[in-house]
């Protein structure tokens, strides 16, 4: 996998690049919070457990206990008890349905909608974020099954969009200003 720049923290960009649940972590995160302290989450996720950012790692743990390392300061995510419990749920599914390897989610998929749709039966993962992932995949991990980007609607398109445009500080307040140019628009 290349190695991502999304959050402007090397460490866990690292882990990012390296840990494809660390990535589907990141992406899960990625609701009302700002992009790359989401993707900052799972660093912090990996320094708060007893053990490796795996999925049967996080997917073993005691959801209270999973819990209070969501809420430990600084907290994960401003909904830590719900977010934990989306992050265990998706842990237990590529456990169950991956052998325990996010990767496997993605490694020989031949076509961009089946691919989609592998993403959006995960817990956690709705039409537009399993959209935004695949693109992220695309663009910047190599991950380019046929019709990728028709797969992946508009984020597949060049641009500044989504968290799958960010390789630098200056593309991240490019995506941020797409995202309030569209609320501004939305608005009316």
């Amino acid at each position: 996998m290349t190695t991502l720049t999304l959050t402007g923290d090397d460490e866990a960009d690292a882990l990012l690049s390296d840990n494809g649940f660390a990535l589907l972590v990141g992406m899960l995160l990625d609701q009302q919070i700002a992009m790359e302290l989401a993707f900052v989450g799972p660093r912090r996720l990996a320094q708060r457990l007893d053990g490796e950012l795996t999925p049967a790692t996080v997917a073993a743990q005691d959801p209270e206990e999973l819990e209070a390392l969501f809420r430990q300061k600084p907290a994960l995510h401003r909904y830590p008890g719900s977010m934990s419990r989306r992050v265990q749920a998706l842990a237990a599914h590529l456990v169950e349905h991956h052998d325990g390897r996010a990767e496997a989610v993605w490694e020989d998929v031949a076509e961009g909608r089946a691919l989609r749709r592998r993403l959006e039966a995960l817990p956690g993962f709705g039409r537009q974020k399993a959209r935004i992932f695949l693109a992220l995949l695309g663009k910047q991990c190599g991950v380019r099954p046929e019709g990728w980007r028709e797969a992946a609607g508009e984020y597949g398109e060049p641009g500044h969009r989504s968290i799958a445009d960010v390789t630098s500080p200056a593309s991240l307040e490019q995506v941020r200003e797409f995202k309030r140019a569209r609320k501004a628009a939305a608005k009316g």
